[in-house]
């Protein structure tokens, strides 16, 4: 027993006509024979809604006490007993009364269709979880009675019942949602226009996105590759500073309105390490992002918005978030910033969005660790403060300020070479304490003027003022060596981190992984390079980037894997401590490879296995159904060769016609085996030439009686772009499969509707269907659905049907039919004015 079908009504409010709505599906489905009753409709008074419950089967409902009162819910029990083929049960997110078999209807609802039992119901957009907060912030209501959005989510149809807020409001001033005493209350409170309005946009779009995933499954099914909808790559530039979340939650929301929209958040850590990245809010952006279903990126640039711009390009993106920048009005002294570099360089085809946030203007504080070596420009301040510094120290002390003593003169100097050091590090420091020193001796210790010292003390104080130089600038030396191995630890793990993660995953994308070395390393291309032995030239595996090298000797950066196998970068040359990483991604992408092609053996394998079975029942078709038209053949021709038994004229004409119905029988099987051979072998050339659908279907009615088929091909459909032949056998083996099947008196209607570019050719059956499990399968070789059909056949029909079908540019697909039966859909191209196309044929191919 299968789990029966939802069907919902959603509405943006009460009174725009759910119910009514509901209750004229269930006529509709009466009319059509469906055993269709109402499990539970609230009516509210509303007489038009009243009257549709005329004519339907209502199941009695259940009395529950409670608090003194009685009231009265669904019985479930009841409708399980009267097993109805659909139950109508109006508003989805009740709350049942205490004491009743489930807390929610919902609940009721889930129980029915496990059952088997079809279900017609009703919500209200406010009614969706998710939506609560939402809908108080614009009613000032907070929703009591809610339903989890996978529940309506798992529906099977959802439709939307919508009218415009100005039509509702009429149908409430008039009385047709509430008592006249509520009308206003209702006008002047949740039903005015702002409201209304708001709540149908929010119906609206979900209905929307609900949609999109039926086309994105529908685009999926039918291997639909091209673009229907543009499609929104929203790249987002995180610094790691407490403003990312706000931008990816931004992001996220520009995302949700475009079809398909995808989010890319992205890293760029500058080569130089001046990062103030906190790892830890990374992480948690990271997190956040892969929750809302986008991606994170990690990037190493040495020009921030240049490689930000990179970036967006290489992914195809259309529009880049940015936050405003956190910097200080003083900090713009150094430049204008990323944001604005990126927003004035980013050129017609990019959108930025700079978004607002809370740390705006407010400094972006103390880096929290230091990325790497100390950057180009603060090694020239060091150089300029160290050897500039002390003669500009010298013309303030001796003309501006002189006479501070000696000891004043070597802490001032001190504190320049201090600051030489923090700038640039050991050598600016060093320098700084030769020339201090030097000019000390020289200016400030008697006798002046002479690079001479009189007295002893003065000697050890500037002994002791190059000793404390060199020492500080050792410790400043060696933090920044240390910080810089730390972040590269730190990278290297996250990269790691990565790499292994992908290995639990058992993710096979070999140009993925590239991509990602790319990335990381900031390089142009990226191949992969092997070769039989060593002797033997390379091929490329996998590349990705422009111009990859076909030589691991022509690339900037190779990482060889034993002798057959190398991973060749090009862009520029990394330095040695980048290998230990570069060697982890090469022995990923070794073991991605290997994966990949294990999937092809194994793919192959299976394609073997599928041919070994299709020649085991090919075997037991010609063992079986092909043996018994020829032992009926036999049979009577032995018997009108016989010289025992003198034959009537009926006797010889019921035995000739036992010969040849059993030679047609042979003829159509052996048609199907040899059309299924040349499926497979590929060998099935089509002959496009625009084509009257009304001229090849009658002519493949052939096979089938006279009047076991109804015909209704409109002479006015456009022309289809078609093979004749292979379209007419394809139309042949549908008809005389639905005929099969259909019953006795039942005819199978054939008909034919224009849609856009396509013509749909529909055979509607009347027989026993096909459940929605095996719909798939019945286009297989060799299937027979049941495994008992009447008739003789070996299964290949409908194979066939479908193969020539693709073959000529169409689709064919299986759908029930309302009422009980199966539909066959095929779908063709219109000939839209294209010049008929004669190919090639090569000697083997017969249409």
């Amino acid at each position: 027993m299968g789990r029966g079908k939802l069907r919902i009504y959603l509405g943006a409010a009460p009174g725009v006509g759910k119910t009514y709505a509901m209750l004229s599906e269930a006529h509709r489905r009466v009319e059509r024979g469906t055993d269709c009753v109402v499990g539970f409709v609230e009516h509210h008074s509303r007489p038009r809604t009243e009257v549709m419950l005329h004519g339907l089967e209502l199941v009695g409902r259940r009395e529950i006490e409670y608090r003194g009162g009685t009231f009265t819910e669904m019985d479930v029990d009841a409708l399980l007993a009267r097993r109805p083929a659909v139950a109508l049960v109006d508003e989805l997110a009740h709350t049942n009364v205490p004491g009743s078999r489930n807390t929610k209807r919902w609940q009721d609802v889930e129980e029915l269709l496990q059952a088997g039992i079809d279900v017609v119901s009703t919500v209200n957009i406010q009614h969706l979880e998710s939506l609560g907060d939402v809908v108080e912030t614009i009613t000032g209501v907070r929703q009591r009675e809610t339903v989890p959005d996978e529940v309506v989510r798992r529906a099977d149809q959802i439709e939307l019942v919508d009218m415009s807020p100005q039509a509702l409001r009429r149908r409430m001033a008039h009385g047709n949602i509430y008592k006249p005493d509520k009308v206003d209350a209702a006008l002047s409170n949740y039903f005015r226009p702002g409201n209304l309005t708001a709540l149908r946009e929010l119906a609206l779009l979900w209905v929307a996105d609900r949609v999109d995933e039926y086309l994105q499954e529908y685009r999926g099914e039918h291997n639909i590759r091209t673009t229907w909808q543009a499609r929104e790559r929203i790249v987002v530039g995180l610094t790691g500073g407490p403003e990312g979340r706000t931008l990816i939650r931004r992001a996220a929301r520009l995302a949700e309105k475009g079809a398909g929209g995808e989010v890319l958040a992205v890293y760029i850590a500058a080569s130089d390490g001046l990062s103030s990245a906190s790892p830890k809010e990374l992480a948690v952006q990271r997190t956040l992002v892969e929750d809302l279903g986008g991606t994170f990126h990690h990037v190493i640039g040495d020009d921030v918005s240049h490689s930000l711009l990179e970036f967006a390009r290489g992914v195809n993106a259309t529009q880049i978030v940015l936050g405003v920048s956190r910097r200080k009005s003083w900090q713009y002294a150094f430049g204008p910033g990323v944001s604005a570099t990126v927003a004035r360089e980013s050129g017609p085809d990019l959108d930025v969005h700079m978004v607002t946030h809370d740390a705006v203007a407010k400094g972006r504080g103390l880096p929290i660790a230091r990325g790497a070596r100390l950057g180009r420009s603060r090694i020239i301040w060091g150089w300029l403060t160290g050897v500039v510094g002390p003669g500009l120290l010298t013309l303030l002390l001796s003309q501006v300020v002189p006479g501070l003593g000696l000891a004043n003169d070597m802490l001032l100097f001190l504190a320049l070479t201090v600051a030489a050091a923090l700038l640039g590090g050991l050598l600016p420091a060093l320098a700084s304490a030769a020339v201090g020193s030097l000019v000390l001796n020289f200016f400030f210790t008697p006798p002046l003027y002479q690079l001479t010292i009189s007295d002893p003390r003065n000697m050890v104080a500037l002994a002791i003022f190059v000793g404390v130089a060199v020492s500080v600038a050792s410790v400043v030396d060696l933090a920044a060596r240390r910080t810089h191995q730390a972040a590269r630890l730190r990278a290297e793990s996250e990269i790691l981190s990565f790499l292994a993660g992908s290995v639990l995953r058992g993710e096979n994308s070999l140009d993925a992984l590239l991509e990602r070395l790319r990335e990381t390393f900031s390089m142009d291309s990226v191949a992969l390079l092997e070769r039989a032995s060593e002797v033997d030239a390379w091929s490329t595996a996998a590349s990705v980037g422009p111009h990859p090298v076909g030589r691991p000797e022509d690339a900037d950066v190779d990482m060889p894997m034993g002798d057959t196998m190398a991973l060749a970068l090009s862009g520029r040359v990394l330095p040695a401590e980048d290998r230990r990483v570069l060697g982890a991604f090469a022995a990923q992408a070794a073991v991605v490879l290997d994966r990949q092609r294990l999937v092809d053996e194994a793919e192959k394998a299976r394609e073997l296995a599928e041919g070994n079975r299709i020649r085991t029942a090919l075997l037991a078709a010609v063992s079986h159904d092909l043996r018994t038209p020829l032992a009926g053949i036999k049979a009577s021709v032995t018997s009108l060769r016989s010289d025992d038994v003198e034959w009537s004229e009926t006797d010889r004409a019921d035995l000739l016609e036992g010969i040849e119905e059993g030679a047609d029988r042979l003829a159509a099987l052996i048609g199907n085996l040899l059309d299924m051979s040349r499926l497979n072998t590929g060998t099935v050339v089509p002959l496009i030439r625009e084509t009257d659908l009304d001229e090849v279907v009658p002519m493949a009615l052939g096979g089938v009686p006279e009047d076991s088929v109804d015909l209704d091909i409109p002479e006015t459909l456009p022309m289809v772009a078609v093979d004749r032949g292979l379209l007419e056998r394809a139309v042949a083996n549908i008809v005389e499969n639905a005929v099969k099947y259909s019953p006795d008196g039942q005819c199978v209607h054939v008909s034919a509707s224009a849609l856009r570019d396509r013509v749909e050719l529909r055979v509607v059956d009347r027989g026993p269907g096909v459940p929605d499990e095996a719909k798939g399968r019945i286009f297989e070789p060799f299937q027979r659905y049941g495994d008992a059909p009447r008739g003789a056949g070996v299964g290949l029909g409908l194979a066939v049907a479908r193969g020539f079908t693709e073959a000529i540019g169409g689709t064919l697909t299986a759908e029930d039919t309302p009422g009980g039966g199966l539909t066959m859909v095929l779908t063709l191209p219109t000939a839209g004015g294209a010049a008929p196309v004669t190919p090639e044929l090569p000697t083997s191919a017969v249409t």
